[in-house]
C-alpha cells in the first residue's frame, strides 16, 4: 500500500509522448464505420472480405457505451459512436450526446487534427454518406478546430435529391454508399492519402425498418462486398508501392434485442460492438479483452508515428491495441479521504505515476493543475491516494505508464 501525503506532491510538466510503434514502409491508415451491426449479428452472415482483412490482423468483439452506470456512459447512438472513435474519448469529454452534434467540445481533438498539425504536408479524405461527419464531428473550416482542412472530401450526397430522390426503402443510401464505395477506393488505389475515413449507412437504415431480417442481412452482405473493393485497393498499394497500411473496420453500435431495429439504450447488444484490422502487431488487450470503440484513434495514432502533447494525451481514454502496454484495466474507488486505485500490469517496465487533478479546465481550453501524488512498480497494481487535504468532490486521475496511459474519473 502506498499512501503519499500532500508536502511531497509535484507539478506535472506538459511534455509530449509518442504513441509512435514500429518503423517500416511509409504509414497509411484506412478506418471504415459500417453503421448499426451487432457483434452477434455480423458473426453469422458470411463475410469473405472482412474475413480477409481479419486473416492478416485479427477480429475482435468490442463495446461502445463507455463505462455503463458511471460518468462515461455514453448513448448508443450513431453520431456520438463516430466521435468517440474520432476523438479516442466518451461522451463526457467530446460532449456530442446524439444525431443533432449540437455542441461538440472541439478541445478533443479528433484523429484528423492531430494528424494534420503535425503532419500538414500529408494527405487526409473523408469519403461518407453523412456531410455532417466532416462538417460538424471532424469540424472542418471552424475556427473551433483552427480551421481545419482536409485535403479531399467525397459527401454530402443525401443532399442532392435530383441524382439520388428519396424513397421510403432508402435504397437512395445503398446508392450513395455504393458511390462513396467506388470513389474511395478509386482514390486509394490512386492517390493514396495518408488518413482516410469511409462512412456507410446502409446496413442501419435496414436494421432501423426491418430489424433482424433477411432485408438486413443482405445489406450486411452487400456491405461486406464494399470492403473487399477497399481491401483490394489497399493491397494494390501496398504490392505496388511498399505502402505499411493499417486498416480497421467497425461499427458504431448494436441494436435492441427484442426486434433489431433500435438502439441508442445500455442493453448489451446495444452495447455489443465488433472491429476488424489487418494490424500487425495485435496485443493481448485486442485478443484477450473486450475493447472499446475509443481504443482505435490511439492505436492509428502509434501507426501513424503521431506524437501527442501529453496535456491532450492524459485526456484520450482510448488504449492502443497494437504494441507494449503497460498495464489495463483501472478501477478507482473512494472511500473517506482516500482513493484506491488498481490496475493489471502487461509490461513491468518502468514505474507507473499517478497524477491528480482537482479541477476539469482542459474542457474550457485551459490548463489543469496536476500533482504527481505516488510513483510505484508497475507490477504492484495498486496504489492508496489520501486526499484529505485536497478540495472534495471531482477528482481527474491518469495513471502514466511507460508505454500507455489509464484515466478514470471520480464525481462525488
Amino acid at each position: 500500500m502506498h499512501v503519499v501525503k500532500i508536502p511531497f506532491l509535484l507539478l506535472i510538466g506538459f511534455l509530449s509522448v509518442s504513441l509512435s510503434y514500429g518503423q517500416s514502409g511509409q504509414k497509411k491508415a484506412l478506418f471504415v464505420i459500417v453503421d448499426g451491426i451487432s457483434a452477434d449479428v455480423i458473426e453469422k452472415i458470411p463475410k469473405p472480405n472482412l474475413d480477409a482483412i481479419a486473416k492478416e490482423g485479427g477480429y475482435a468483439r468490442a463495446y461502445v457505451g463507455g463505462q455503463k452506470g458511471t460518468y462515461s456512459q455514453t448513448p448508443t447512438i450513431s453520431a456520438v459512436g463516430y466521435n468517440s472513435l474520432l476523438t479516442g474519448t466518451w461522451v463526457n469529454k467530446h460532449n456530442v450526446w446524439d444525431n443533432s452534434i449540437k455542441a461538440p467540445n472541439y478541445q478533443y481533438w479528433t484523429i484528423f487534427r492531430f494528424f494534420e498539425s503535425q503532419y500538414p504536408h500529408k494527405k487526409t479524405a473523408v469519403f461518407s454518406t453523412w456531410l455532417d461527419n466532416r462538417t460538424k464531428l471532424v469540424g472542418e473550416g471552424l475556427p473551433a478546430t483552427g480551421n481545419l482542412r482536409l485535403d479531399y472530401s467525397f459527401d454530402g450526397f443525401e443532399l442532392d435529391t435530383l441524382h439520388f430522390p428519396h424513397d421510403r426503402q432508402s435504397d437512395y443510401i445503398r446508392k450513395i454508399d455504393e458511390k462513396v464505395t467506388d470513389e474511395a477506393a478509386a482514390y486509394l488505389r490512386q492517390e493514396g492519402p495518408d488518413l482516410s475515413w469511409v462512412y456507410l449507412e446502409y446496413t442501419d437504415d435496414m436494421g432501423h425498418k426491418y430489424g433482424d431480417s433477411e432485408q438486413f442481412h443482405n445489406a450486411i452482405r452487400l456491405m461486406d462486398d464494399q470492403m473487399g473493393r477497399l481491401w483490394k485497393a489497399v493491397q494494390y498499394r501496398q504490392k505496388t508501392f511498399g505502402e505499411d497500411w493499417q486498416v480497421f473496420v467497425t461499427t458504431d453500435h448494436g441494436r435492441s434485442a427484442d426486434t433489431g431495429k433500435n438502439h441508442g439504450g445500455q442493453s448489451d447488444r446495444e452495447r455489443s460492438t465488433w472491429m476488424v484490422t489487418n494490424a500487425k502487431g495485435l496485443n493481448s488487450y485486442f485478443k484477450q479483452a473486450t475493447p472499446g470503440v475509443v481504443d482505435i484513434m490511439p492505436t492509428l495514432a502509434r501507426h501513424l508515428n503521431l506524437t501527442i502533447p501529453k496535456e491532450q494525451a492524459f485526456e484520450i481514454d482510448g488504449i492502443p491495441l497494437t504494441g507494449k502496454l503497460s498495464m489495463t484495466e483501472p478501477t478507482v474507488k473512494k472511500e473517506g479521504s482516500n482513493i484506491t486505485l488498481t490496475w493489471k500490469v502487461l509490461d513491468p517496465d518502468g514505474p507507473v505515476k499517478i497524477w491528480l487533478s482537482t479541477t476539469n479546465h482542459f474542457e474550457e481550453g485551459k490548463s489543469d493543475r496536476y500533482l504527481l501524488m505516488d510513483e510505484v512498480p508497475a507490477n504492484a497494481e495498486k496504489a492508496v491516494l489520501d486526499v484529505s487535504k485536497l478540495p472534495t468532490g471531482f477528482y481527474k486521475i491518469v495513471l502514466e505508464g511507460r508505454y500507455n496511459n489509464l484515466g478514470r474519473w471520480v464525481v462525488e
